[in-house]
Formats: structure tokens, C-alpha cells, sequence
């Protein structure tokens, strides 16, 4: 059968059915651009047409006819009054511009490459939440992961920020092991570089993981609005803590969550154990505290690595030494065991007696060491006496004599510490990057985020007794004397130092051990044992014990 051929205004003028095309589609684009507005109010008028009617519907039907009367006299009013009808209208088309104007989409899911992230987590999760005799199982190859993920949240690179995810009831999620293996897996696939939260619900089984926000480093020393007996060690998250504190930061105030340390008679953590490796912040945290602890007490400071970092302290008000050596470091701790005895003995005295306790036993006295293994390491080559024997004593009565013991050194040193350290140290703190295990051996937990290996200086844990991990930024608090601290850090130490002691007087007679004896001079000089009775001793002992 012969093709019949094509009209000619099919086969000749296909050229300028194109041009009329683009003609016609450059002529609607132009009258849209044009008449936008107008397109516009029609569709706010629109708009609100359809809002009315549907709240005509929605209006009893006892209820119309007062409505109708009260939108009557108010149309009566408005042509009462001049120029009303004019506002009216421009009110009503104002109002339909507002209504019909042009909105973002909203996203009511993940796009591709999201899509393609969760599908991915989803698969590496099956080989951990399958068992092969599940009748319906919840992870299973090629299967539905919107069953297994109920909520899920991206940032603006496409990056996982928040995640729940819904387990079967099976896995073994009060295993340490089973969790870290799952947390492992989860941190990998999602980014590593950042540092997540794992909140366990296995009563409901489901595991959230979230991305938290890094702390911040802004935050120097100051003043901090606390209660005798509190001690800011640094900042948290603000839903970690229920408690704000204000502070200066960048020259604004505003209120940031702290991580609040108690001591005294009645705390149930009195020392402080800090682990850290070298330039993690332990020696600013030290620092930190001796500034805040001397707005009510007194301070002695034994500095292990001897490189003057305390320097700034010597000679004021309140701080009793700063000994870099083995020899003044074990008459220092020597001079405290002593004055803890004392201390015992004289409450003992003022119990029996029914008295209050005196004033120079409850003013609290606090002993900071930092890098107290070196020294007992030194003290030990030279056959003098063991630091930690030394520190028995305070530790062991301290809460009740108001004596406060802070110690500061690196992993490698923990074993030297003895077990009186570990065992009397309830609060501890770890600094500087650590591995989940190092953080474990220290805080008796592991945290419930995953560390990252690159943090700033002061960044680390902290749990205070058998309460929770939480994350912790030292606040900034430099040696002032040094050449690389800036110049605002600087003055801001400079203000928290007490002022300078006047020149000490020669002593004319021995002082006897049951008053106190201020270390304004070497503590050398400080009888080693205190002349007291058995007896007293005996009775202080047997009431701290009971």
C-alpha cells in the first residue's frame, strides 16, 4: 500500500511551528511575570474564601444567625465611617496578597542520597538484629528500614545528626558488649570525626544516638556565683545538669550549665582524683580550683614536674606553700597528716566538751598535688619517707578534719598512686584524648558517648561518685607569667590572685603544735609529730570511726 504524503503545512513549515512555540511559551512567561500579583491575591482570595466557609460549617446552627447580625453591623459601621469601605478593601486585598503569596516546600522526607544512608545503616545492622527462626523479622535483607528507623534528622551536609532506632526484642541489649559493638558500628557508618550519644530505652527497645555539639572553649576564669563548699570544675551540656551558673563569655554574660563539685563534713565525695595525659588541661583544672579555693580556705600546692606553674600563687594570701622538691614536699604532706590529727583531736576536745568547734579547725584546707608520682619516685631514691603513707591520713579523715586532697597525674603513674588514693577518690576527672578503655579504668564506667581523637585542652569526663558520666570543658585559667598566654586570659587570673603576705616576723618562741601553725616559711620548719596524749588521740580516732 503506497504512504500517502504528509499536508503541507506539516512537512514544509515545521520551522515555524517551532518559532510559534517559543513565541506562544515566551508570551505566557511574560504575561505570568506581569499579572503575578494579581495571580496572587486570586489565590489568597481564594484562600481565605475557602477558610470561611469552612468555619461557616464548623459555626452551630443556633450560633448563624447572631454571627450573621454581627457581621452585618459591623459592615453597617465600616460604610459609616469615611474612607471605610476604601481601607476595607485594601485591608481584604492585603490580607489575600499575605495569604496567597508563595511558599517554600516542606520536605516530608528524606531525599536520595538520605535515603541511600538510611538503607545502608539498615543493612549493616541485620547480621546484628537477625536471628534466622524469626517468623517476622524486624532487619532482614532488602527489607523495609522505615519500619526499623521511627525518627531520623540530617544537618545541612547530609549528615546524620539524630537517630532512633526500633530493635527486636531479642538482642541482648544488657550486654556491655552487645551495645558496643552496635555503638561502634553506628559511629562508623555515620561519621567518624564527631561525637555521639547512645541513650539506651530497652524497655521499649529502642536506641537513640544523637550528635552532640562541641563544648564551648570561650569560657575563662572568673568568679563564679557558688556556695561555700562548691567548686565549678568546668561546664556540661546544658540537659546533663539541672543547675546554671552565670558567666562572662566573649564579653556577654549569659548562663551556662557547670559541673558543681561539693566538699566538706557533709559531702560524700571529699578528693578529687584528675588523670589526664600531658597537655590535656589537668594542670589549668589545678589552677582552677586552687583560685576558687581560696576565696574561703587555705592551700598547699606540691608540684611533681617542678616547671613553676604555681608560680603565680607563691607569697599570697591564703596559700601556705608551693614546694617543687622531694624534701619540701614530704615535710608539707607531713605537715598535713599532722595538722589533720590536730584537727581531729580538737574537735574531739570541743564535742566533749559541748562546745562549738573552733574556727581555725573549720576553715577548710586544701592539698593540691600535681604529678605526685615523680616526687615519690625521687622521695623514695633518697630513702626518705613514702608520699602516700603520707597521705593516709588526710585522705582517710579528711571530710570530717575540712582537709580537701586534689591530685592530678597521667595514666602511666595511676599504679604508682596506692590503693588509699583509689580508694578515698570518689570524683575523678579525665582530660585530653582517651581511648574508652583508659576512660573506664579511671571513672569505673564507660561514657555514653563515643570520644573523638582530636579535642582542645580541657575537654574530657568527669563523674562524681556513683553518679553519671558527663562531659566536661575546663574553664580557661593560664599561667599568667607565661609568654604564650593572651593578653585578656592573663588579666583575668591576675584579678582572682589574692593579694600578697607582708613580710613574715622571726619567730621569738616555739609554737606549740595544738594551735595552728601557717606556713609562711619553708614547711621544714613544722614540727613533724604533735606532742598529744594517746588518750586523745585514741578518742579522736574512735569518733571518727564512729
Amino acid at each position: 500500500m503506497a504512504r500517502r504524503p504528509l499536508p503541507r503545512i506539516l512537512s514544509s513549515g515545521s520551522a515555524s511551528i517551532t518559532r510559534g512555540r517559543e513565541f506562544a511559551r515566551t508570551a505566557t512567561d511574560s504575561a505570568t511575570d506581569v499579572l503575578q500579583p494579581l495571580i496572587t491575591v486570586i489565590r489568597g482570595l481564594r484562600l481565605l474564601a475557602g477558610a470561611g466557609r469552612r468555619k461557616w460549617a464548623a459555626t452551630p446552627k443556633d450560633k448563624r444567625g447572631p454571627a450573621l447580625f454581627a457581621v452585618a453591623a459591623c459592615v453597617f459601621m465600616v460604610a459609616m465611617v469615611p474612607y471605610g469601605s476604601i481601607i476595607t478593601l485594601v485591608s481584604v486585598m492585603g490580607a489575600a496578597a499575605w495569604k496567597g503569596r508563595e511558599r517554600a516546600p516542606v520536605r516530608t522526607g528524606p531525599d536520595e542520597a538520605e535515603t541511600g544512608r538510611l538503607r545502608t545503616l539498615y543493612e549493616a545492622l541485620v547480621p546484628y538484629f537477625s536471628v534466622a527462626d524469626d517468623p517476622g523479622p524486624l532487619f532482614s535483607r532488602g527489607g523495609d528500614w522505615t519500619k526499623a528507623f521511627s525518627g531520623y534528622a540530617f544537618d545541612g551536609d547530609g549528615r546524620l545528626t539524630r537517630l532512633q532506632v526500633s530493635y527486636p526484642a531479642h538482642f541482648t541489649d544488657g550486654e556491655a558488649a552487645s551495645r558496643a559493638r552496635i555503638e561502634q558500628l553506628l559511629h562508623a557508618k555515620s561519621g567518624r570525626g564527631r561525637e555521639y550519644r547512645f541513650v539506651w530505652d530497652e524497655e521499649r527497645n529502642h536506641l537513640v544516638m544523637t550528635v552532640l555539639d562541641p563544648l564551648p572553649t570561650s569560657i575563662g576564669a572568673q568568679r563564679f556565683v557558688t556556695a561555700p563548699g562548691e567548686t565549678v570544675l568546668g561546664f556540661t551540656d546544658a540537659d546533663a545538669v539541672q543547675r546554671t551558673v552565670p558567666v562572662t563569655d566573649d564579653g556577654t554574660t549569659r548562663d551556662a550549665s557547670p559541673v558543681v563539685w561539693r566538699t566538706g563534713a557533709r559531702s560524700t565525695e571529699p578528693h578529687l582524683l584528675i588523670v589526664g595525659p600531658p597537655g590535656s588541661g589537668t594542670t589549668t583544672l589545678l589552677r582552677s580550683i586552687a583560685l576558687q579555693a581560696l576565696r574561703h580556705g587555705d592551700v598547699l600546692i606540691v608540684e611533681g614536674h617542678g616547671t613553676g606553674e604555681y608560680a603565680c600563687l607563691a607569697g599570697r594570701d591564703g596559700v601556705l606553700a608551693v614546694e617543687c622538691g622531694p624534701d619540701g614536699a614530704s615535710a608539707t604532706l607531713e605537715w598535713a597528716a599532722n595538722e589533720t590529727e590536730r584537727r581531729l583531736i580538737t574537735a574531739n576536745r570541743a564535742r566533749q566538751a559541748g562546745h562549738p568547734a573552733p574556727d581555725d579547725i573549720r576553715r577548710p584546707l586544701w592539698i593540691l598535688l600535681d604529678r605526685p608520682g615523680v616526687l615519690g619516685h625521687l622521695a623514695a631514691g633518697d630513702g626518705g619517707p613514702d608520699l602516700r603513707e603520707l597521705l593516709r591520713l588526710p585522705l582517710r579523715h579528711g571530710r570530717a578534719a575540712h582537709v580537701t586532697v586534689v591530685l592530678a597525674d597521667q595514666f602511666d603513674d595511676l599504679d604508682t598512686l596506692g590503693e588509699s588514693v583509689r580508694a578515698h577518690t570518689r570524683a575523678r576527672v579525665v582530660l585530653g584524648p582517651c581511648s574508652g578503655d583508659q576512660i573506664e579504668a579511671v571513672l569505673g564506667v564507660e561514657p555514653h558517648t563515643t570520644p573523638t581523637p582530636d579535642v582542645p585542652p580541657g575537654r574530657g569526663y568527669a563523674r562524681l561518685g556513683t553518679g553519671p558520666v558527663l562531659r566536661l570543658q575546663v574553664p580557661a585559667t593560664p599561667d599568667p607569667y607565661d609568654e604564650a598566654t593572651g593578653e585578656a586570659q592573663r588579666q583575668a587570673v591576675l584579678a582572682l590572685l589574692p593579694e600578697r603576705q607582708a613580710p613574715a616576723e622571726p619567730a621569738v618562741e616555739a609554737r606549740p603544735v595544738e594551735t595552728a601553725v601557717p606556713l609562711d616559711t619553708a614547711p621544714t620548719a613544722v614540727p613533724a609529730h604533735s606532742p598529744v596524749k594517746a588518750d586523745d588521740r585514741a578518742a579522736a580516732l574512735r569518733a571518727v570511726r564512729g
